[in-house]
């Protein structure tokens, strides 16, 4: 990105946990900030919190919005626009874990609600901002996703699809917009020691299946992935180092992010880090193949 006079991020989900997380390490590398969320006194707190980390000059602003209702998501970015002059990130953070527990059991309207939450607020937000992107020419987008895009997750069905198909949603914008000096990538933060993981302990294993309660548990008592992890990979990504790389999913946790650099016509050149199908023949197998 060329505008380097004072860079701005919209964060959606910015009220707490990993939200706040990406905003502390945009904060500390200069950027200002717009915070949503449906709270506002949580928002209120975390300004408090984090206005006195602002380098002179830059501040944190908050917006009540839904990231499901389009109107709201217009008037958010109208607002951040009005506030800042510009815009150069937008972080999609907002999600939920939705209903936990046999297909045939959940509650069909919960079930419904968080595909809208984790797809349309990842959706509509990105919508919302590309007129501005397009016409300055740059702007980065990152997408927060999870293990739910790359493994099965019986009992949270909704989570898993709705993860995967932020995943694709994230490569085909990526396509969309690579010509227009904007970049969109995923994000896979890890396991984290959040509201989300409370949630998920709370349902019980009967609920989101033994193995599955019993992992999570463990993950919970080591004390999870911590959230500077996860932000420290979205801070790479809004930052001119991370500039070449596009519409991939990233593991904060297991994949070299710091080195990216060093491989961009290696990761732009290939399906790395991108969703897709494995063939028989990768396997070793000698049918299958066509």
């Amino acid at each position: 990105m060329t505008d380097t006079t004072e860079r701005v991020s919209l964060i959606t989900g910015g009220s707490r946990g990993l939200g706040e997380a990406i905003a502390e390490a945009l904060i500390t590398d200069g950027h200002s900030v717009m915070l949503c969320a449906r709270d506002f006194n949580a928002l209120e707190e975390v300004k408090v919190r984090l206005s006195p980390k602002c380098v002179p000059g830059r501040r944190v602003s908050v917006q009540v919005c839904d990231v499901t209702e389009p109107a709201q998501v217009t008037n958010l970015v109208d607002v951040t626009l009005e506030t800042y002059g510009h815009l150069d990130v937008l972080i999609n953070n907002a999600g939920v874990y939705g209903p936990m527990g046999l297909l045939e059991d959940i509650d069909w309207e919960d079930w419904v609600r968080a595909i809208h939450i984790n797809v349309m607020g990842t959706v509509l937000p990105c919508r919302s901002v590309l007129p501005h992107f397009k016409a300055r020419g740059q702007g980065r987008i990152i997408n927060i996703s999870g293990g739910g895009a790359t493994n099965p997750l019986p009992r949270i069905s909704a989570y898993a699809a709705s993860k995967a198909a932020v995943v694709r949603f994230t490569e085909t914008l990526a396509l969309e917009v690579a010509s227009q000096g904007i970049t969109v990538n995923a994000v896979a933060p890890g396991a984290l020691n959040t509201q989300l993981m409370d949630q998920l302990l709370a349902a019980g294993p009967d609920t989101v299946g033994k193995t599955f309660y019993e992992k999570m548990r463990q993950i919970h008592s080591s004390g999870g992935t911590p959230l500077e992890v996860g932000a420290s990979l979205c801070s790479y990504l809004a930052s001119d180092r991370g500039g070449s790389v596009n519409g991939r999913l990233i593991s904060a946790v297991w994949d070299p992010w710091r080195e990216f650099e060093a491989h961009a016509e290696d990761i732009a050149g290939s399906d790395v880090y991108t969703l897709r199908r494995i063939v028989p023949s990768e396997r070793g197998m000698d049918w299958g193949n066509g």
